[in-house]
């Protein structure tokens, strides 16, 4: 069994652990900093969806890749620059990474100039880490109504637990907001613990690792 068929049946047994249809569930395949024939395996076993943290690596590996492999759906999971917004419009499909209304705004003004309307994810810092991206959990429903006013097609919320915690409280504290917020997406769970974000609801699961093989930061 290939990495990618081990994955799926995870997500499906998880799935059906949890009174689920695995259809309700979307893998998302990070992609960052692997070699581009692990990537074109996994395109070539017929997956179809890819994460990226960082606009500029994109941009290097996946015009070529769409010349050749139709369908392809891209996500930014990575935090987003304002001077790089333009750029994740045209290249992105989904952006995960909303995670202040400044980008939100800006979001906004270039999906109106290029008439590309993209859904995005508002990310929160559940862990209140002060490295990472992401909203405060105090500030996420203000943040969910600022997109809300801007005619962003908002779709969830997403979340990267703190490496040394256990991730449930975090994923059950993200389902919580979402559904005070009233949205259905719910990004969470990595290569680690991708089995117990569904058992808490989620709708994107994010896997890199454990799909293609550890990562060379070389």
């Amino acid at each position: 069994m290939s990495a990618l068929a081990d994955i799926r049946a995870r997500i499906g047994a998880a799935a059906s652990a949890a009174g689920r249809a695995p259809a309700e569930v979307t893998l998302v395949a990070v992609s960052k900093v692997q070699p581009l024939d692990r990537v074109e395996a996994v395109l070539a076993e017929g997956h179809r969806v890819f994460g990226e943290n960082r606009v500029q690596e994109a941009a290097s590996k996946w015009p070529a890749f769409r010349e050749c492999f139709d369908g392809i759906e891209l996500h930014l999971i990575g935090p987003l620059q304002s001077n790089k917004v333009r750029q994740a419009v045209e290249l992105f499909d989904v952006i995960q990474s909303v995670d202040r209304a400044k980008i939100a705004r800006r979001l906004a003004e270039i999906m109106a100039e290029t008439g590309r309307h993209l859904p995005v994810f508002v990310q929160v810092n559940t862990g209140a880490e002060a490295q990472k991206a992401g909203c405060a959990v105090d500030e996420t429903e203000a943040l969910v109504a600022e997109c809300r006013a801007l005619g962003l097609d908002l779709r969830g919320l997403m979340c990267i637990p703190p490496l040394e915690d256990d991730p449930a409280p975090h994923f059950e504290r993200l389902a919580r907001l979402a559904e005070r917020c009233g949205l259905p997406g719910l990004s969470m769970g990595m290569s680690g613990d991708f089995e117990q974000a569904i058992a808490q609801g989620a709708t994107h699961v994010r896997v890199g690792s454990a799909l293609f093989g550890a990562r060379d930061y070389g």
